[in-house]
């Protein structure tokens, strides 16, 4: 029994099966109408037609796979020549271009119809607005990727779901997160990198260098100067300042090292808040109460034992957990208005004039304005609350908690200045003239 020879066309790609002379010779007919619109491309390239592919059939063997019998290659070797394989793969390439042509052709059309049908009509009114804000989303897009592209290149960060519990303190800071590095030399490395904590490092490691150098100058400069009570009233205050800002940048270096680094960290964190709030009454209330010793001895005790209230509420591992942040912070609000009692005693004593231009007490209150104004954006953790993922890595409340603590503290101390001043050249107002 003959095997039935399975014909594939190389062009087209079909597969056929023929047995007879009669189906060889359809198949020959169907390619030469297939390949004569090259025709006039061969001879252009000097291709000469063969007259196996005039008159007769390929060969079964060589040219179309065929698994043909003794009896169907005898006849296909009595009726033709074989084709010339030079214009075979001439052919097939010129195929394969006509083809490739026709779909550039095609996509260029759809894509110009696509342009025409999605560009929009130029509005009467706010056509440069539009442009501009259009502009402006895609300038905005493309700052994204590229931060995103440098953030996974630098350092291995992670989304927010992907952190322990412990690590968890902020869901609206989508990505950019470390994971628990269990290594004080990763964390201090981490310093040098872009994620979520990044801002909150440098800010108050800055803030830190800068009360450092700004405490070396004054109490060098003053020394000859002063009073022994003069440098310890301000010592307290770079003190606390310098504490509570060495504290805070440590604390946002080495808090994922561990769950336990991070607790004592984060304790240590609060209790530089306490001591930078009492450190900063201290020297106002030893210059606003100058000439009354009872006052000012009663206020400052009273600042110290609140003081050091938050300071022992500070140390439960509870008061860190992320729930009780309006707590923390209210907390410390409340221990920093605890100074409207001594400052409207102030203001009688002096007279609101003379408190505002002889003994800065709009510095005192812009203070106030910036402690209470960042603490209530770190509470309600503004601008990332209201969109979420945009502010991972700068400007979130955090940071800009931390630079409101630094405004609050260079103007607390250029109010010192001047109260100070005016104590020390015994001003006097009209009103005790």
């Amino acid at each position: 029994m003959e095997e039935s020879p399975v014909l594939r066309n190389r062009t087209s790609g079909y597969t056929c099966v023929g047995t007879s002379k009669r189906d060889q010779t359809d198949r020959q007919r169907e390619d030469a109408s297939r390949t004569s619109f090259t025709d006039s491309s061969m001879d252009a390239m000097g291709l000469e037609p063969s007259n196996s592919d005039i008159n007769g059939p390929r060969d079964a063997g060589q040219d179309s796979g065929v698994e043909a019998t003794s009896s169907d290659s005898s006849s296909a070797e009595s009726t033709g020549v074989k084709p010339s394989r030079k214009r075979r793969v001439v052919r097939d390439r010129l195929m394969r271009e006509r083809s490739l042509s026709e779909c550039r052709k095609r996509s260029t059309k759809q894509k110009h119809r696509e342009r025409s049908n999605s560009e929009p009509s130029v509005p009467a009114l706010g056509g440069g607005l539009a442009d501009f804000l259009e502009g402006s989303k895609r300038v905005v897009a493309g700052a994204e990727d590229f931060m995103m592209n440098v953030l996974q290149a630098s350092w291995r960060i992670v989304h927010h779901h992907k952190l322990p519990e412990w690590l968890q303190d902020n869901e609206y800071l989508v990505f950019g997160h470390r994971l628990p590095l269990n290594s004080f030399r990763a964390c201090f490395k981490s310093v040098f990198r872009i994620h979520t904590e990044t801002g909150n490092i440098w800010t108050h490691l800055l803030g830190m260098l800068a009360f450092i150098c700004i405490a070396t100058y004054t109490l060098s400069s003053r020394y000859i100067d002063w009073m022994w009570q003069d440098i310890t009233v301000h010592s307290v205050f770079f003190g606390g300042a310098i504490i509570c800002l060495t504290f805070s940048w440590l604390f946002h270096t080495v808090f994922c090292h561990s769950e336990s680094v991070n607790k004592l960290f984060s304790k240590l964190d609060y209790c530089g808040i306490a001591l930078l709030t009492v450190g900063s009454f201290v020297p106002w209330l030893y210059y606003g109460f100058y000439r009354y010793p009872v006052a000012h001895i009663v206020y400052l005790v009273s600042i110290i034992g609140l003081g050091t209230g938050c300071i022992v509420v500070s140390l439960f591992d509870k008061f860190a957990a992320p729930e009780y942040r309006p707590v923390r912070a209210g907390l410390f609000i409340a221990l920093g208005l605890t100074g409207v009692i001594p400052g409207f005693h102030f203001v009688v004593i002096e007279g609101f004039q003379c408190a505002v231009y002889e003994f800065g007490f709009l510095h005192l209150i812009l203070m106030a304005i910036l402690y209470i104004g960042g603490a209530l954006m770190y509470a309600f953790r503004v601008p990332e609350s209201i969109y979420p993922g945009r502010f991972d890595i700068w400007f979130q409340s955090h940071q800009i908690f931390h630079i409101c603590v630094i405004l609050a503290a260079l103007v607390h101390f250029r109010g010192i200045q001047i109260i100070s001043h005016a104590r020390l050249t015994s001003v006097r107002c009209s009103l005790h003239a």
